[in-house]
């Protein structure tokens, strides 16, 4: 095939077309990101060659002097970023530039406010920084090669950020990747060598590659020359007294591609029998992948400085996903690979080093900031949950670090701790109590609550997916067990009960074990067991499931995804001396009596999140009490 007959005119997805738009009309508050963004970019392809040349040094075709060139042309009004890293193919060009394969886009596109400001900062999070060239160029050009193809294989894209780009096979000798800007008339002070420069010093001036520009004659003319304009320092590498709060920020910008600074980082050297060099940082945003099964931009591995993968998986465990930064070992083999990392015990201890690290600032945080801790649970807390399961290791410190709300607090917002609880539990109190549901009312409402409220016991509501799943596998804190108030026999302890109150309970248990027995054989196979509840003050029924059985509404949401649930059938517990109970008594007729009966249980799966099997017969039965009663 000529190369001709390569070229193409393709069109954008309609997501990439509303996204340009916003680019276009300056949705960012900083036009001069695009630099950082583009040399970020660079700077990673530099070090997927030098990794991918680790296992085949042909691909350095005899170069292997890496580097990032910044270059600009007064007359033609360009501005162009080069760099001699992996480059791309054309189907990678296809799918890494003219479209934005990511599932993330949509939701990204709902999240914009209106507001450039904010919505400026939400474009880091989706990875789409390369677009941010349109912010000040009218068209953009991509030349590129793939390390490993030859000269005939080389791309030409372009692009006005409008309807479409145009693709186009070229030759090119040099492997890496060349895009040229072709700046809008207003945008003449990037056309400035000192301004480039400045750009270059404040955001990525310790970029692990040389970042050159032509150096100036006497007359302040450009020259053939070039001339190192960064650091080109690891960052990681220096001591912490030499690096300034501002370059912490803006590696982390580089490394994690956020637009927003960090809420935290720690910078740690561990040396001795194992030596290795970590910077992570905690952001200030979750990413929109956070729930997604792979990520992109989680921990970079270095072994000796030199960039081996992004890793998440074994470097970091699921549930600290969401930290980003960098990880250099002395002691990996530089061939090392992902099959090697399953069973290393070099990444197994930088590893626990690394998370007993986060844990520790997270604590740390929670202490003197109460304030910015409130902010990292905000974006983090339903992930930070996910670890008391996965790391038994370190479970004490991450209950330690969770957030719920509670009974003691008239409000949904999840500021409790366990010791906070333990340290308000009534004399004679040996459980955490809780509480799941599906949202914060239906917990606060729960039947199962009244018996609580009444002698004051504070209960841990839990509404987040995860809880459910989390407290199954979660036994204590402190030496005290948790208790969920909605399953298995109702235990309060040594907690007093008023002596007068619980001469009526038990004259009301022995007045109403004849129905007892009623009901249990009105509703037969469709409940376990039918017994009086030592839990129910105001309501007059409630569910109670078996200690190790899945919340109701829980094995709801399962059911709907498809998932096979175990059969299994609910306690319904009774309040006797709740009007309704004692009108039941008094009933006559065999009919009407089972269809309280069913209408006890319905209400009891209802307010518990289950879903009834025959609704219409639920509603035909609430309209014949209704009818009966206004008569």
């Amino acid at each position: 095939m000529s190369v001709a007959a390569n070229k193409e005119n393709l069109s954008f997805e309609a997501e990439v077309n509303q996204l340009l738009h916003l680019m276009i009309h300056s949705l960012y508050s900083n036009k001069e990101i695009f630099l950082r963004e583009l040399i970020s970019n660079a700077a990673d392809a530099c070090d997927k060659l030098r990794f991918e040349a680790l296992a085949n040094d042909q691909l350095m075709e005899g170069d292997s002097e890496l580097q990032i060139q910044v270059d600009y042309d007064k007359e033609a009004r360009t501005v162009t970023v080069r760099d001699n890293g992996i480059g791309m193919s054309r189907d990678e060009v296809i799918q890494n530039i003219g479209t934005i394969a990511k599932s993330g886009t949509a939701e990204f596109l709902k999240q914009l406010s209106g507001d450039q400001v904010k919505d400026s900062h939400l474009i880091g999070q989706f990875g789409v920084g390369f677009y941010s060239s349109f912010i000040v160029a009218e068209r953009v050009e991509i030349r590129t090669r793939r390390a490993g193809l030859p000269p005939e294989e080389g791309v030409h894209w372009e692009s006005t950020g409008e309807a479409g780009y145009e693709l186009e096979t070229i030759d090119r000798a040099e492997r890496g990747t060349e895009i040229i800007l072709h700046l809008r008339k207003d945008e003449d002070e990037f056309l400035d060598n000192w301004r480039l420069r400045n750009i270059i010093s404040k955001y990525s001036d310790h970029v692990p590659v040389p970042i050159k520009m032509r150096k100036l004659d006497d007359k302040g003319e450009k020259t053939e020359e070039w001339e190192t304009v960064n650091k080109a320092n690891a960052l990681w590498t220096l001591p912490k007294k030499d690096i300034s709060e501002e370059e912490y920020k803006e590696f982390y910008k580089h490394v994690a591609h956020d637009f927003e600074d960090p809420l935290a980082w720690t910078h740690n050297r561990v040396e001795g029998k194992l030596e290795y060099t970590s910077l992570l940082y905690i952001p200030s945003r979750a990413p929109f992948d956070l729930y997604e099964p792979k990520q992109s931009h989680g921990i970079k591995l270095y072994v000796q400085r030199v960039f081996i993968m992004d890793d998440t998986e074994h470097l970091m465990p699921r549930y600290l996903r969401f930290v980003r930064g960098v990880i250099d070992s002395n002691d990996l083999p530089l061939n090392v690979s992902r099959e090697i990392l399953q069973s290393n015990k070099i990444i197994d201890s930088m590893r626990s080093g690394s998370v007993k690290k986060i844990l520790g600032l997270l604590e740390s945080i929670a202490k003197n900031d109460p304030e910015k801790y409130a902010k990292f649970w905000t974006e983090f807390g339903k992930v930070l949950k996910e670890g008391p399961v996965e790391d038994m290791n370190n479970q004490e410190q991450i209950l330690k670090l969770l957030r719920f709300a509670s009974t003691h607090n008239d409000s949904d917002e999840q500021t409790v701790t366990l010791e906070d609880y333990i340290g308000r539990m009534k004399e004679g109190q040996e459980k955490i109590y809780y509480i799941t549901a599906d949202s914060y009312n239906a917990a606060l409402h729960s039947p199962h609550l009244e018996i609580f409220k009444k002698k004051g016991i504070e209960v841990l509501l839990m509404f987040d997916r995860v809880d459910e799943w989390m407290m199954g596998h979660v036994q204590e804190f402190a030496g005290k067990p948790f208790q969920s108030v909605a399953k298995g026999d109702l235990d309060l302890g040594k907690v007093e009960t008023d002596a007068q109150e619980e001469a009526i309970e038990k004259e009301d248990k022995k007045a109403a074990k004849k129905i007892l027995e009623q009901i249990k054989t009105t509703l037969g196979e469709q409940v376990e067991d039918v017994r009086l509840s030592e839990r129910l003050t105001e309501s007059p029924s409630c569910i109670v499931l078996n200690e190790h059985d899945m919340a109701l509404y829980m094995q709801q949401l399962l059911k709907q995804a498809g998932q096979e649930m175990p059969s299994s059938k609910p306690i319904l517990e009774i309040n006797p001396s709740h009007p309704i109970i004692k009108r039941m008594e008094e009933e006559t007729d065999d009919e009407r009596f089972a269809e309280w009966s069913r209408l006890l249980l319905d209400q009891a799966i209802l307010s518990e999140g289950g879903q009834l099997e025959d609704p219409a017969s639920f509603v035909r039965r609430m309209n014949d009490i209704m009818l009966t009663l206004s008569k």
